[in-house]
């Protein structure tokens, strides 16, 4: 069985060492346990030849793409950028996705790092499929991949054999994410415990500068960061007004030329989309939800949620459960 770690120029050189290193040492320490070395760990560029990262040091590779006879796993690491490169500047792009796109259909899993995770909606996988990147460039990913069901803020997704997670060191989860994949629980923890990883859910929200908010629509994107700041507190329009500095009658003008929602339909689809991710990620009952997500009470909550989705919180997380083979 082999797990593969992608190498192409301009990619963060820790991502791609630290992946390889990681899973190498948790193999070592799996197998120390009575088991033969349950997998292999390769590198691999799209030529064979050596790769340069966004730094400039040199890494070499073992492998090129067609000498790579199928595998379970990719974990591709995130890329140097400096706001202005949607895509990492080298010409095999196009090679890259396409590769990654033959494998999962032979049953890998894909996973994206930081805005690795742009790669892989190169390759098409994103398509119709939840997934996160690194909270800085959500908004890109939604412009770029429309047909993405991207989630603000989620450290890691599984969706059909595509895991995304959000910042340059969630190779770190990635690993342990496809080692529990592939070898089951136990194994991951045992990889968690030997490399002193803690494996618990974060998130990204706190951690994002004001300096962020600023693009196209610098007053929706400000919105939407005081909505999910907000958290469990019960914000009303009046108040996300005031937050901005503008009059409720501002705000619903300049929310309607955007979005084409009232406040009310604003605060509520971010509400929804805060819910569900945390249906997908926790195990947190509904009333637990329902506060988190900043609604009054349980019933308004579930009168909402359903709104929305067309089916209930269990019901939708029994149905995201099912569609990432969660048992």
């Amino acid at each position: 069985m082999q797990i593969v770690v992608l190498g192409y120029e301009n990619c963060l050189g820790l991502g791609f060492v630290g992946a390889a290193d990681m899973l190498t040492l948790s193999r070592t320490m799996l197998a120390k346990k009575g088991a033969p070395e349950p997998y292999r760990v390769i590198a691999v560029s799209h030529d064979g030849l050596p790769i340069r990262d966004g730094a400039g040091r040199r890494y070499e590779v073992e492998a090129r793409f067609d000498e790579v006879d199928g595998c379970a796993a990719i974990i591709v690491p995130g890329y140097v950028c400096d706001g202005g490169h949607a895509l990492p500047p080298f010409p095999a792009i196009g090679a890259v996705a396409a590769w990654l796109r033959r494998q999962h259909a032979l049953g890998a899993i894909v996973a994206g790092s930081c805005n690795g995770v742009f790669l892989l909606g190169e390759a098409g996988l994103l398509d119709g499929r939840r997934c996160t990147t690194t909270w800085w460039r959500h908004n890109e990913l939604k412009t770029r991949y429309p047909r993405a069901d991207a989630a603000w803020g989620a450290s890691l997704i599984e969706d059909g054999r595509v895991v995304t997670a959000g910042g340059p060191l969630s190779w770190i989860d990635l690993s342990l994410h496809i080692i529990r994949a592939l070898l089951g629980p136990e194994a991951a923890k045992t990889a968690a415990d030997f490399t002193v990883v803690d494996t618990a859910p974060s998130t990204q929200a706190i951690y994002i500068p004001p300096g962020h908010l600023s693009a196209s629509n610098p007053l929706l994107l400000e919105a939407e960061h005081i909505v999910r700041q907000a958290g469990d507190a019960q914000l009303t329009t009046i108040e996300l007004a005031r937050a901005l500095g503008v009059s409720e009658r501002t705000l619903h003008r300049r929310l309607k030329e955007a979005t084409g929602e009232t406040p009310k339909h604003f605060l509520d689809r971010l509400r929804f989309d805060t819910a569900r991710t945390l249906l997908e990620t926790t195990r947190n009952s509904v009333k637990q939800l329902a506060a988190a997500s900043g609604y009054a009470d349980e019933t308004s909550f579930r009168r909402a949620f359903r709104r929305y989705s067309g089916m209930t919180p269990g019901a939708y997380r029994s149905w995201s459960q099912a569609r990432r083979g969660i048992k």
